[in-house]
């Protein structure tokens, strides 16, 4: 390559920007509900076979949930069910190509399917004693304690959004949706917030 080939060289490279970034920063502070940006992690969407579900949930480190609607977490990675034989894993503070790499690796003797969707999604908490109040204003679920334990996750809605909806505290839900329609879902709920203030 001449000196003047490598004066054209572009850096296609990417740079995750999370799309609440900016709306966090201006946010309010609501202690009834308090929104909050939850850090970026390596997240991946995982199907298979018990085989094949036993060996990744060894090298995950964490026994996939078998109970419809339940997540696990274990210090930074959490696995979430999401339907018969399909879990999402998230892993905070960890590179998705390596995690995937590490699992792939450990799976090729399990027919399975594993997608890395970590640039699809961003994710954001709900806290305080009127979360859940919040919450019901775009989703029409029953989040009482009864219907809605801790350690339960769901795909559901907010208003016009997809969500997946975890509870990993009494007070406290996690939203992980679409980044498309994280500013949309954020700004409603922090329209219904006013509320409180």
């Amino acid at each position: 390559m001449t000196k003047k080939e490598s004066d054209l060289t572009v850096d296609l490279s990417t740079r995750r920007a999370n799309s609440l970034a900016t709306l966090a920063g201006s946010v309010r502070s609501v202690s009834d509900a308090n929104l909050s940006v939850l850090p970026d992690a390596a997240k991946l969407i995982f199907r298979g076979r018990p085989a094949a579900i036993q060996a990744v949930g060894d090298l995950f480190g964490i026994a996939l949930p078998r109970d419809a609607c339940r997540f696990v977490e274990k210090l930074h990675r959490s696995v979430f069910w999401l339907g018969p034989d399909e879990w999402m894993f998230q892993a905070v503070g960890e590179d998705a190509t390596e995690l995937m790499d590490s699992l792939e690796r450990g799976l090729t003797e399990h027919p399975h399917s594993l997608v890395d969707v970590s640039h699809r999604s961003d994710a954001f908490a709900v806290a305080g004693p009127r979360s859940s109040y919040l919450l019901n204003h775009g989703c029409p679920l029953d989040l009482s304690l009864e219907a809605f334990p801790v350690g339960m996750c769901t795909r559901t809605i907010y208003a016009k959004a997809t969500i997946l909806l975890s509870r990993p505290q009494q007070d406290t839900f996690h939203i992980d949706v679409w980044r498309s329609f994280a500013p949309y879902v954020w700004e409603l709920l922090d329209e219904v917030r006013g509320e409180f203030a």
